[in-house]
């Protein structure tokens, strides 16, 4: 699956790597987070190197929706359940901010961008009192969110609220301009370099897999910290949820509001222009990575959502985006715990990367340069509450429940003889040799045996049918069928026992 964003020649300015190169700051991930981080940085006048595993907006960026709203979903009166008010205006001053510099630099630089007013609405009573509360806290956070009553959608709605004037764009759009910008300003640009450990010894040393570069501040904007150090990835929890552009028929039109259900699946919804004409964008249907039986039935059951509801629509490109969501719903923006102050990590954005990720680059670069936001202060400085110490606590019990099981199911219930073996094409199954758990997969007729152990903290990976991907239900690494790592916070390839080229024929009997 590519994204409508990824479908496009990649975005070029990649530098030459140096081993033992010295630079102020490394940033390491090249989405929004960071390249906004080293934009300013390098125009702060600082050494500035970017470090990116894949290519400009592999991640969570080139398969967002890329929706630039302050109107989100219930997240406001979700907030509002766990923090006191004051934080709740700390994160929205923070998103506003991003904002209002990310629609500056748009205009600045030429960069498309469409305004759109953003919704909210509900199919059902219970989804309309989740609008009356965010409704309350939106307000009591200083948005003029306001209540409205009709909207463009094909079927019948029980409640709505609008946020005027807000943004979309292509995500790429902006990434190709901010490279530039940053490129201009004599920052380096390294794809392909994988990032792999982080050490303080005069300053720090980032091992990686091309050599070693040194550095006095390292910031860490790579989705998830691939440092365990901070404990973040027992703190955050990854969903993946999926997206498609969809062509409607001549004539129908195609809805230009940015939209986003209360309910479960989400349905979301925004247009997007095109060479050939405007496509609806529509998206939902998450779930904890690694954890579903068929996130194809998933992504499936959501293109039939929008194939019933605008009929004769064609679908185009279909992805999938991962996300992580703190234990407290707030994100962690500022120093990592014991990183002696020079380490800094962005996370947890909870599927609003667009706003909050440019606030990100903002506070990060302000403690940095040595400025100071105070609201990236305040959410910095939150004390530990109960219902996120309860979430927090819940989830990683759960996450062991998850690694005894596996462990024990990849032993007993797997198929044995893992060396007979051949799923059928673009099928995966874990089982087992002598008692250790193999990953085998058939992709594109290459039938790879890997360890299925993840190279993070010992998972038992699971395949991915919409992906053909392996996935790690712990802490939500993701790998290539041939055992590339796709996403954090593993750092290590899958170990791979063997690859066969050739026609795979049979699977084991269920």
């Amino acid at each position: 699956m590519t994204s409508l964003w990824l479908d496009r020649p990649p975005i070029e300015g990649a530098g030459e790597f140096v081993p033992e190169a010295r630079y102020d700051t490394v940033v390491v991930g090249a989405g929004l987070s960071g390249l906004a981080t080293g934009l300013l940085l390098a125009r702060g006048g600082q050494r500035v190197a970017i470090v990116e595993a894949r290519a400009v907006g592999s991640g969570t960026t080139g398969n967002t929706t890329a929706k630039l709203s302050l109107l989100q979903g219930t997240r406001l009166s979700a907030l509002r359940d766990r923090h006191p008010l004051s934080l709740v205006e700390a994160y929205v001053e923070g998103s506003r901010e991003g904002q209002a510099w990310l629609l500056r630099f748009l205009e600045e630089q030429g960069v498309p961008f469409q305004r759109r007013d953003a919704y909210v609405f509900s199919v059902t009573d219970d989804g309309a009192r989740q609008l009356s509360a965010e409704l309350q806290a939106a307000r009591e956070a200083g948005l003029d969110v306001a209540e409205a009553a009709a909207t463009e959608l094909p079927f019948p709605i029980t409640a709505v609220l609008r946020l005027d004037n807000q943004a979309q764009f292509d995500p790429m759009d902006v990434l190709d301009a901010m490279t530039r910008d940053f490129l201009a300003h004599g920052g380096l640009l390294l794809e392909g370099t994988r990032v792999h450990d982080l050490e303080e010894e005069d300053g720090l040393i980032l091992r990686t897999s091309r050599g070693r570069l040194l550095a006095d501040q390292a910031v860490l904007a790579t989705g998830i910290p691939f440092l365990d150090r901070g404990g973040y990835f027992a703190r955050l929890h990854p969903s993946q949820s999926y997206a498609a552009a969809l062509r409607l028929p001549p004539g129908t039109p195609v809805p230009q509001g940015m939209y986003l259900s209360v309910e479960t699946p989400a349905r979301s919804l925004r247009s997007a222009p095109g060479d050939d004409g405007e496509l609806l964008l529509i998206g939902g249907n998450g779930h904890a990575t690694g954890k579903e039986p068929s996130p194809q039935a998933r992504l499936d059951e959501m293109l039939d959502w929008g194939r019933h509801h605008f009929d004769g629509a064609e679908v185009t490109h279909t992805w999938s985006g991962q996300d992580y969501r703190s234990a407290d719903r707030l994100p962690y923006i500022g120093p990592m715990p014991f990183g002696g102050g020079r380490i800094f990590v962005a996370t947890g954005y909870d599927k609003w990367g667009m706003s909050t990720g440019m606030a990100a680059g903002l506070a990060l670069s302000a403690e940095i340069l040595g400025g100071r936001m105070p609201w990236a202060e305040a959410l910095r400085d939150r004390p530990a509450t109960s219902p996120g110490l309860r979430s927090g606590l819940a989830q990683n019990a759960a996450v062991a429940v998850d690694w005894a099981k596996d462990w024990v199911s990849s032993r007993f219930l797997s198929p044995p003889d893992a060396h007979e073996v051949v799923p059928r094409e673009g099928h995966g199954v874990v089982a087992h040799d002598g008692g250790r758990p193999e990953a085998v997969s058939t992709v594109d007729g290459r039938t790879c045996r890997l360890s299925a152990v993840c190279t993070h903290r010992g998972g038992i990976v699971r395949w991915n049918d919409a992906e053909r991907s392996w996935d790690c239900p712990l802490h939500g690494s993701r790998f290539a069928p041939d055992g590339t790592v796709l996403q954090g916070p593993a750092t290590r390839d899958l170990v791979v026992d063997s690859v066969a080229t050739g026609a795979a024929t049979h699977e084991p009997e269920e």
